[in-house]
């Protein structure tokens, strides 16, 4: 009995080996085409999802730099004096040129009020092809300009003219008389540049003495 079920036994081993065999073997194929599979999806680029081969789009800002035309300085020079005197001159590539001097002065009327004079001109060449020369001073008067392409006003009519002339002659008599009577009597020329100067800032004087 016993020697009879070894046999059985024996037997269904010998019947399994073969198609455990098969298996394995069949199992095998699959791992190796699906390796090559992988192996040849890796070599086309389709290892990759679809969604990681369109392209990125670049969030960054973009900069645009404009080419620009390098204007060369031909010629620079300055001159400083000790006395707060100066002159200066430059000229340019595209053809500009400026000059300039200035030097220091009591202002007119005064002997201890210094002011900056400047004298100058500065030409150009406009779009048209037209030089532009312009020549200006400024001073304790303001600033003058002379040029020929700068519009002229109307002349001023001689009625309005001998009004002018009259209100600066006017002007002027009352400047002689400060400095007459500051010389003549100090204390009450500084009494009365007092009264001028707080009735120009609005606190107006108030004279005491008056009843």
């Amino acid at each position: 009995m016993k020697l009879l079920i070894t046999l059985s036994a024996v037997l269904a081993l010998a019947v399994a080996l073969p198609q455990r065999k098969a298996s394995l073997k069949s199992e095998a194929q699959d791992d190796q085409q699906a390796a090559e599979q992988n192996y040849n999806n890796y070599q086309q680029g389709d290892y990759r999802p679809q969604d990681y081969r369109k392209p990125v789009e670049d969030f960054r800002p973009r900069v645009v730099l404009d080419a620009t035309t390098v204007i060369p300085i031909i010629h620079f020079d300055k001159e400083q004096g000790a006395d707060g005197s100066y002159k200066t001159s430059y000229e340019t590539g595209n053809n500009i040129q400026a000059q300039e001097t200035g030097y220091l002065r009591n202002v007119v009327g005064s002997e201890d009020t210094p002011a900056l004079v400047q004298q100058g001109s500065y030409s150009y060449t406009a779009p048209d092809g037209q030089v532009i020369t312009v020549e200006y001073t400024a001073d304790e008067f303001g600033f003058r300009v002379k040029g020929d392409h700068i519009p002229t006003p109307p002349p001023v009519s001689a009625e309005i003219q001998k009004g002018l002339d009259l209100i600066y002659a006017g002007i002027k008599a009352n400047a002689e008389r400060d400095a007459q009577e500051l010389k003549s009597n100090p204390e009450a020329a500084r009494s009365q540049e007092q009264r001028a100067s707080l009735n120009y800032r609005g606190q107006y004087y108030q004279d005491n003495n008056s009843n």
